[in-house]
């Protein structure tokens, strides 16, 4: 999908000669592109769940909640940990569970005044039955502190797009997904066009025309609108 993209997006520039993007540029601009989308997920699985909630959204094709946790479930991941504390996978973007090794219970998020809180405490205090972790940063740290491995269910980032070319023809990079560096759009294919939209925004901001940037937020609002 990530040369398609930039055939739309170059060929839009070249149209009204707008001006030419470097493939440095466009592997910069569609990171930005697909970590927005991306975030947008999460903001739309809400908007779409209120509507539930009040009777307002539909079932079988028309539920959108559900193609919704169906795209973000492509980014869940699964990452071991033999230590405590024990450092946190550093692509995640939210934390869905923690459980000890050997156990079907999850480790229950506290704060770190809290934990101080519940270890005072004989009846509180974190047990196997009730096992508990405090982050800071990106660690953690496991109560009760016999809990030495387990397994963290996580969703991560998408991987960072990076459109590669081996050679040059007549001045223009041609495109060679073969190199080991490559990467495509980790996003569904019918986020496409607002891939395009996005890209096409950060550069007409980068480029200096507004003409860009104007088209693809008109654009951008137009699939906004019809997705809901």
């Amino acid at each position: 999908m990530i040369d398609s993209v930039r055939n739309t997006v170059l060929s839009i520039l070249n149209k009204n000669n707008f001006g030419y993007l470097s493939p440095a540029d466009f592997n910069l601009y569609a990171k930005q592109a697909q970590l927005e989308i991306f975030d947008q997920y999460f903001y739309d699985y809400n908007y779409q769940i209120n509507k539930e909630n009040i009777r307002q959204s539909g079932t079988g094709y028309a539920d959108i909640s559900r193609s919704l946790e169906e795209v973000i479930d492509t980014f869940s991941t699964v990452a071991n940990f033999t230590t405590n504390p024990f450092a946190l996978p550093n692509d995640y973007y939210l934390l869905n569970r923690i459980l000890p090794q050997g156990s079907n219970y999850e480790m229950e998020q506290v704060s770190n005044s809290k934990i101080n809180l519940l270890l005072s405490s004989y009846l509180t205090a974190p047990s196997l039955s009730f096992p508990a972790y405090v982050q800071n940063g990106n660690n953690a740290t496991a109560y009760p502190d016999t809990i030495t491995s387990g397994t963290i269910q996580y969703i991560r980032y998408p991987l960072a797009p990076n459109w590669t070319y081996s050679v040059l023809t007549a001045g223009e990079p041609v495109f060679d997904q073969g190199q080991a560096d490559y990467q495509d759009f980790e996003l569904p294919a019918d986020d496409e066009p607002r891939l395009v939209n996005k890209i096409l925004e950060y550069s007409g901001v980068s480029i200096r025309e507004m003409d860009v940037v104007n088209y693809s937020l008109a654009q951008e609002q137009l699939d906004d609108q019809a997705s809901k």
